[in-house]
């Protein structure tokens, strides 16, 4: 308990959430000129999991440089982030949350890089150290003054690979694949008994069919700038305003509701 009140847990999926964009993995194939439909459709098809799409689509980002050049290293796809449009009040919402001691938790498909990003711009007091659902280092190091960040994150994305004389790092092979397209709800759970939040008092936010595990993992839900008609029969609530301060209310709202 926090000041005498239950603990609350808020979980936000990111693209078209936080980010104002159709996904950060998008963003980056857009800004290196390259396409993944193809792997895209195999798995539309069933023809492709979801741990080979993403290795087939860090294959297709790494084949991005021609052969004659040096390989694409991380620092440069980093780079390729860079410009990420933000939804709307993003971060007074984020810090409205928080400032409400919520425990707030980024749960995405999205790119980490982004997702960490997002999280170290709100640091805690605590000095950078390795954490389940936590940021890396140069992440902190660059946005956090080596601060870790008051945030759970749990996206996908790349790994690092060989390390290059000039300090930098190749991409690995394999990608960071720690939330499945429809497994939320696990994630959500595993912070549930993490942090000792129950399901009642447990809101979620997100755009698609991949939310809907999560939604029923919360007590409150809300659709937010929905990507189709399929997860709004499993939110509590729709919101189509792009307007994130709204949707800050109508959670504040909600757990006012369980103190009376």
């Amino acid at each position: 308990m926090v000041g005498g009140q239950s603990a609350r847990l808020v979980c936000l999926d990111m693209d078209r959430v936080l980010v104002d964009h159709l996904s950060t993995w998008q963003f980056v194939y857009d800004n290196l000129g390259i396409s993944n439909d193809e792997s895209f459709e195999l798995y539309n098809q069933g023809l492709l999991d979801e741990w080979d799409w993403i290795k087939l689509d860090i294959a297709l980002i790494k084949e991005s440089r021609s052969p004659e050049l040096p390989p694409l290293t991380d620092s440069e796809l980093r780079a390729c982030m860079e410009g990420m449009p933000m939804m709307k009040n993003w971060k007074p919402f984020i810090q409205g949350l928080l400032d409400k001691d919520y425990h707030v938790a980024i749960v995405s498909g999205g790119l980490q890089q982004t997702a960490r990003d997002i999280a170290a711009q709100f640091p805690c007091t605590t000095p950078w150290a390795r954490r389940w659902g936590g940021i890396d280092p140069y992440t902190s190091q660059r946005f956090a003054d080596g601060l870790d960040t008051r945030l759970h994150v749990f996206t996908n994305g790349w790994l690092l690979g060989n390390p290059l004389p000039n300090g930098e790092y190749e991409l690995d092979d394999f990608g960071r694949y720690q939330v499945q397209m429809d497994g939320k709800g696990s994630v959500v759970q595993m912070l549930q008994r993490r942090l000792g939040v129950s399901k009642e008092a447990t809101a979620s936010v997100g755009d698609s069919a991949g939310d809907i595990a999560m939604f029923q993992e919360s007590g409150f839900s809300i659709c937010f700038n929905p990507w189709d008609n399929r997860p709004k029969k499993h939110a509590s609530m729709v919101i189509e305003d792009k307007n994130l301060l709204i949707v800050g209310e109508k959670i504040d709202e909600y757990f006012s509701s369980l103190e009376r």
